[in-house]
């Protein structure tokens, strides 16, 4: 596991691990792992990784949304959400919290994680939105960013996904987050040539100016 880095001064307490590729059941497993062990001082982390090809189905997820897997795995999975994909290209940014010791209801951390996207996006010329009624981050009716969560014990796991530089062409083959026909669209496709490795280093800034928000109005 890599060495932590721990936020400045006056940001949200978050440590960041940068985790390269990895499968994604052994992340999954290791997020679950952390949070049953986690103690009531116990530091916050965001785990910065990109998957090999998979499709995961959340705890709402309808196999009948998988129309052709093919010869990518598909795993069931215990965060919030229906069917999704992750691949190369993408990174993700996965939330390991403490809600009960911030005060923070699920809702405050679900806009905390949609607008540390948009917010990147608009630093870059680009206007993203939210939907109310599915979680994630828009860009023109077209997905950019998926969500899904799990609570366990007042702490949170899993996280977003935000499609960077990657082969969009997998999406066609489910109906993503349980919509048929859905647009999936990432930073390349609409011109923004940020690589992963720039993606890591700006995102978290984003992610705890939001959370710091977050846990303020909490208070």
């Amino acid at each position: 596991m890599s060495h932590p880095v721990s936020s400045a001064a006056g940001e949200f307490p978050l440590q960041i691990r940068r985790r390269g590729l990895r499968p994604y059941r052994e992340a999954w497993l290791e997020m679950r792992a952390f949070t049953e062990q986690r103690l009531p001082d116990t530091p916050d982390q965001l785990w910065l990784l990109q998957h090999p090809p998979v499709f995961t189905l959340g705890t709402a997820g309808k196999a009948h949304h998988i129309l052709d897997a093919g010869e990518i795995p598909v795993i069931e999975s215990d965060r919030g959400g229906q069917v999704t994909y992750h691949g190369p290209g993408q990174l993700v940014a996965y939330l390991l919290l403490d809600l009960k010791r911030h005060r923070m209801g699920v809702r405050r951390l679900v806009t905390a994680m949609e607008q540390s996207v948009i917010q990147l996006l608009a630093a870059h010329g680009i206007r993203g939105v939210s939907r109310p009624d599915a979680p994630g981050v828009y860009v023109e009716d077209a997905k950019i960013a998926a969500l899904g969560l799990r609570i366990r014990r007042g702490c949170c796991y899993h996280g977003l996904s935000l499609n960077v530089e990657m082969d969009l062409s997998p999406f066609e083959r489910i109906n993503p987050c349980g919509y048929e026909g859905l647009a999936v669209t990432s930073l390349s496709e609409l011109g923004l040539p940020l690589t992963i490795p720039q993606v890591e280093s700006l995102l978290p800034r984003y992610i705890m100016h939001q959370l710091q928000q977050a846990a303020g109005e909490s208070r």
